[in-house]
């Protein structure tokens, strides 16, 4: 498979999946309302992190090996980045010092604001996407902290979503 016809089955499936999570938030939300709809979201998110993290590491051939060292870490980052980071999704995560993780979206380009906002439940949503990269480093063992906290859209109320994970290892 040549990289561009990888990079189209990437964004394609990614797509795909993003498309039935929105839709799986906003009918959850017109049922159960927003409460129990962001609750219920980050349940999966937890759990699917788990097994995510278990499969990437399978994948990579990195089952039993600790991610115990910044450079560990990003090295893991960088091999798996291509296939959960598709360009549509507008985000961009570096690292521009040792133990942080940087995260940025191009403002009011979030796949999932744009998303909760034509939907039109943006007031009540809950940020999935960051809550789902807390929950790999929680499955990583990686320790760590936050700026800025996040638990409603940083685009919604701030017009923009940029923040940093300071890494503990």
């Amino acid at each position: 498979m040549t990289e561009p016809e990888k990079e189209k089955l990437v964004e394609f499936l990614n797509k795909n999946w993003m498309t039935h999570d929105g839709l799986w938030f906003y009918e959850c939300i017109q049922e159960l309302g927003a409460d129990k709809t962001n609750k219920i979201n980050k349940a999966a998110i937890q759990a699917l992190a788990e097994i995510e993290v278990k499969r990437i590491r399978t994948f990579l051939g990195a089952e039993g090996k600790q991610l115990d060292t910044f450079d560990r870490f990003k090295d893991f980052i960088a091999n798996v980045s291509e296939f959960f980071i598709p360009e549509f999704m507008n985000a961009s995560m570096n690292f521009p010092e040792d133990n942080i993780l940087q995260w940025e979206f191009t403002p009011e380009t979030c796949f999932a604001y744009k998303s909760m906002k034509s939907m039109g439940v943006i007031d009540d949503y809950e940020c999935g996407v960051i809550y789902r990269v807390q929950c790999w480093l929680k499955n990583l063992g990686i320790s760590y902290d936050i700026i800025p906290p996040v638990t409603k859209c940083l685009i919604h109320e701030n017009g923009m979503c940029s923040g940093r994970f300071i890494l503990h290892f």
